[in-house]
């Protein structure tokens, strides 16, 4: 069982996570799970608690809270983890639980004319970042955390860090939308001789290399891309520092683009993400060649999109239509 330095059950929750380099969403989603699961029955300690009491609430998320079956899966994850990395406790009936199977949903994909009128909708940094998710399907996040030295203009491309899973990957670079990010990289710069000359500690740095690399979070090469206009205190360790923009902000923005141009698909900033592979597809590109691009694990995951395909080539003819020639 791990040794804390918190005697509270949820800061040592926290302590186990960050100790295995969780990111933050998974921290907060973790946290508030438990949280919930203790209230749900009476802020007994889980330690006094088993299989029934789990059953329970989870059959409460199902049936009263209705939450969806990634949501379910996700409050399922958090106690698996309470009970084995914090409490140190084998819970080998957790095997037992019903665990509700996902759902396999068409994802939902832009037209090229409907990401078009989108990034017409955006302008200055979030028609850049829309325009990159589109032109390289990533992930809203990895364009977020996007740095500086990760986009290599000589060799063309951009160095997707720490993705989903944890891996790295290289997608193209936009001829497009080098000029553009030329002039980010220049209102970042901006940003990041402020903070020097301000003395502000560097930016957040992955895996704790600011411990063996105290000054590289202060270098120009470990720059967000996209930072934050602002400067914010970090969550974890309560430094004030400069973080990247927002997913929150870019949000909002992407939104309110997508009503504007009048499309009443959900479209989402993963919308790009889809519709990159869809139409890089569609454009005769090898299947895994786009699996590589998004860094899907197996194959058959990027196979979805060739379900789109079908559906959107619409090459088997309605039989009602037939009737019209007869």
């Amino acid at each position: 069982m791990p040794v804390f330095k918190s005697t509270r059950l949820l800061d040592q929750l926290r302590e186990q996570i960050r100790y295995l380099h969780y990111s933050l969403r998974t921290e907060e989603a973790y946290v508030y799970w438990v949280r919930n699961f203790i209230r749900f029955h009476g802020l007994k300690h889980p330690r006094d608690m088993g299989q029934a009491e789990i059953e329970a609430f989870l059959t409460y998320l199902a049936t009263q809270r209705k939450v969806s079956v990634s949501t379910h899966r996700q409050a399922l994850s958090a106690l698996l983890f309470l009970y084995q990395k914090v409490l140190g406790v084998e819970v080998p009936w957790m095997d037992d639980l019903a665990r509700p199977v996902p759902k396999k949903r068409i994802p939902v994909v832009l037209t090229r004319a409907e990401v078009q009128a989108v990034l017409g909708k955006l302008d200055g940094q979030h028609k850049l970042l829309a325009s990159l998710l589109y032109g390289c399907g990533m992930r809203l996040m990895e364009g977020l955390r996007l740095r500086i030295k990760d986009v290599d203009f000589d060799r063309k491309v951009i160095i997707v860090r720490d993705g989903k899973g944890g891996k790295d990957r290289v997608v193209m670079l936009p001829q497009s939308l080098v000029p553009a990010l030329k002039d980010q990289f220049a209102q970042s710069h901006a940003l990041w001789a402020q903070d020097r000359a301000a003395g502000l500690p560097g930016v957040e740095m992955p895996y704790a290399l600011d411990a063996k690399y105290p000054k590289a979070g202060q270098t120009w090469s470990w720059h967000w891309v996209f930072a934050q206009a602002a400067v914010s205190t970090d969550p974890r360790s309560k430094t004030v520092r400069r973080h990247h923009a927002y997913d929150q902000t870019f949000q909002r923005a992407f939104k309110q683009a997508v009503q504007s141009a009048l499309i009443l698909k959900p479209a989402t900033p993963h919308t790009l993400r889809h519709s990159f592979a869809t139409h890089l597809l569609q454009a005769g590109t090898d299947i895994r060649t786009v699996q590589e691009l998004l860094g899907h694990s197996d194959v058959s995951t990027t196979m979805i999109y060739t379900h789109v395909l079908k559906v959107a080539a619409g090459g088997t003819a309605s039989p009602l239509d037939a009737l019209a020639a007869v």
